[in-house]
């Protein structure tokens, strides 16, 4: 019962909390003139750009197709032989040209290993290489946008954001086992850290970006250093964030020469190991970066990448518009655009008026958009051109178009305000953010489109080699009694994983014909089966075998000697070798590509599933005829009868050798009954 006495309890007072400080908003290159007291606009802080960025880069490891035979023959391939003793060696990972890295290949191997004790054979050791390789693009490209955040502008920032999120050329790019992709993670970096305009107080502004442009480089690809030329040309020339007089400008050039220098040097020091790495495992002496150089340049004129193809000027345009769409063209607007807004909308860029002592904005700007002109420039004047040798730039594509979207936006405001006559009004419209906003939803939308396309069309390759190790072979251990029994109660679909490990007992032999550049690698073909080729209509030069561990010399610190022999005929002149062919009777699979709606063949490539008493279709899955569809369907994908039937499709097909297969398994089972 209550007594209706009050307690008057004293508190010691507490200090008031403290609320946490917000970063400084207008200090970037690129000023907002409207709402710059208003609410930020959104942006991901870093941790939550790499989440999100993260689920769309691992999506992009698991289910994107290998856009590049040079990916597998020269890296999958190399990676297969290191971790598990054999695969295909290709005359670039000899040791008489020595131009692909074993210190690059070699970086890889932790994570292609990292699946081991799970014990499900070596599929997931593939998809691990890709998901590592996803992590390290999402934490550059997230340090990139934060970076534009702070540097440039907010709203440029969050365009960046959004375009490296929905893209189909980053979808391609930042899972693909490639010198080019490492060139571009680091360059991703690098130009992030030179974001931040240069200055004899910062040190690291030199350090950082120097030696991960070097990294990309050396360890990479070494033409991709191209893309440093205008992070040089600014740190040796360019005032940017310092101030200084004319009279003590000379003794500033040389402190910024020698910081350049001794940053160089540093970042020079990346040759030791990759050379180290190289020289052990190629057996001799190996500067693979300078073998690159002197190939594709110095080769002469009897060899050389031209041997591989060449193709028109306008070969990157057309690419770069399937990757990246109306994105491409906004990239290659920002110069121009930036110098519209010089004159029509100065106050954007910061200074009204420059001073003697110190550099325009309009001048730091412009040499970050300069790049991806540069490198674009460089690549469009060879005549060997690929895809991938894009791929460094591609985050810059990104950058130089969301600062043209935003100087748009401006150029909207400036128009906006004359005829009103009133920025309140300007700043209440939303007609500036549903512009910018149309421009990256459709962007989107469309490389989205194009991503499904790529899935739905060419994804066969992988398809075919899962249904292989998730269907065919389980079949024939199961027809052959070496597949374990079901334990009681357990459903079919939910088997334990299988252990492929008897299919030896079979000798099986995979061959590929003229499907050869779409082999997507050891790594999804269980051992126990080896792969051949079977000749075809291809004329050039096809990879060898790596000799096996048991046939070469080892040592304790480097196991596969393999890498330090050259199989014969191996050659830099794409020169046909007979001797890497095994006749076609030989194999129990065949991977086949067949159009029945417009076939053709010849001698060395008949139509193989067409010939149903040798060859039994075991899986076949559409695969695009481009030739003969509409331009429009076969670049995108859309849902819905009317826009497939635009679209001309071919059987990609596993198919068996009826009589091989069946009396493997006839012998084995008759062996079997023998012993018991």
């Amino acid at each position: 019962m209550a007594s209706g006495t009050q307690t008057l309890r004293l508190r010691r007072r507490e200090p008031p909390k403290s609320i946490p400080s917000q970063p400084a908003r207008h200090t970037g290159i690129l000023q907002d003139q409207l709402r710059r007291s208003s609410r930020r606009p959104w942006n991901p802080d870093f941790s939550t750009a790499v989440r999100i960025l993260l689920l769309v880069r691992v999506a992009g490891a698991m289910y994107s197709n290998i856009q590049d035979c040079d990916e597998v023959f020269n890296f999958w391939e190399p990676l297969h032989y290191l971790d598990h003793g054999h695969g295909f060696q290709t005359w670039e990972v000899t040791p008489t040209f020595a131009i692909r890295s074993w210190a690059y290949i070699l970086f890889h191997l932790p994570a292609a290993r990292l699946p081991s004790p799970l014990g499900h054979g070596k599929r997931p050791a593939f998809f691990a290489v890709r998901i590592f390789l996803a992590v390290l693009s999402t934490l550059c490209e997230a340090k990139l946008c934060r970076t534009v955040v702070e540097k440039i502008n907010e709203r440029v920032g969050r365009y960046l954001f959004f375009m490296l999120l929905f893209n189909a050329g980053m979808w391609n790019a930042t899972a693909a086992f490639l010198p080019s992709s490492f060139a571009m993670y680091a360059t991703t970096l690098a130009f992030a850290f030179s974001l931040e305009p240069s200055s004899t107080k910062s040190a690291g502004r030199a350090l950082w970006p120097t030696l991960l442009f070097a990294a990309g480089a050396i360890v990479g690809w070494p033409f991709a250093l191209a893309l440093s030329l205008p992070f040089v040309f600014e740190e040796l020339f360019v005032l940017s964030g310092d101030r200084v007089n004319p009279a003590a400008r000379g003794s500033w050039m040389v402190a910024r020469w020698w910081r350049l220098i001794v940053a160089a040097l540093v970042a020079a020091l990346i040759f030791i190991p990759v050379v180290s790495i190289d020289s052990v495992a190629y057996g001799r002496w190996a500067i693979v970066p300078w073998n690159i150089v002197r190939y594709n340049i110095f080769g002469g004129p009897e060899r050389g990448p031209d041997l591989y193809g060449t193709s028109p000027w306008h070969f990157y345009i057309l690419n770069l518009l399937l990757n990246f769409n109306v994105l491409v063209v906004l990239a290659f607007a920002s110069l121009p655009s930036l110098a519209t807004t010089y004159y029509i909308d100065r106050k954007r860029l910061g200074l009204t008026k420059q001073g003697p002592d110190q550099s325009s904005p309009l001048t730091l700007l412009a040499l970050r958009l300069a790049p991806l002109y540069l490198w674009t420039a460089i690549l469009t004047v060879q005549a060997h051109k690929e895809e991938r040798f894009m791929f460094p730039a591609y985050p810059l594509i990104c950058f130089n178009a969301a600062v043209t979207v935003y100087l748009l936006r401006g150029w909207i405001e400036v128009a906006y305000v004359s005829v009103t006559k009133s920025p309140f009004k300007a700043s209440r419209s939303i007609i500036f953010s549903m512009t910018t906003l149309s421009i990256i939803v459709a962007s989107g939308l469309v490389s989205i489109s194009r991503i499904l396309a790529l899935w739905h069309y060419y994804h066969a390759p992988l398809s075919i080699f899962s249904g292989l190790e998730a269907f065919e072979l389980p079949r024939l251990l199961n027809a052959t009694g070496l597949l374990p029994p079901l334990p009681a109660g357990v459903e079919e679909s939910d088997r334990p994983s299988i252990d492929l490990t008897p299919l030896k007992e079979f000798d099986l032999r995979l061959c590929l014909g003229k499907e050869w550049h779409r082999f997507p690698g050891h790594y999804l073909v269980p051992n126990g089966v080896s792969v051949d080729f079977v000749k075809s209509d291809f004329e050039g030069l096809l990879p060898a075998q790596f000799k096996s561990v048991a046939d070469t010399k080892n040592e304790p610190w480097w196991d596969r000697g393999g890498c330090r022999i050259a199989p014969a005929g191996l050659n830099d002149l794409n020169k046909e070798v007979h001797g890497y062919y095994v006749p076609v009777e030989t194999c129990d699979y065949l991977v086949d590509l067949d159009f029945p709606w417009y076939p053709t063949s010849s001698q060395h490539e008949p139509r193989y599933a067409m010939d149903e008493k040798t060859w039994q279709r075991v899986l076949c899955l559409p695969f695009l005829d481009a030739s003969h569809s509409s331009l429009l369907t076969r670049t995108l994908w859309v849902p819905g009868a009317w826009w497939q039937s635009k679209n001309e499709f071919g059987d990609y097909c596993l198919l068996k050798n009826r009589e091989r297969v069946d009396k493997k398994e006839h012998d084995f089972i008759a062996r079997t009954h023998v012993n018991k």
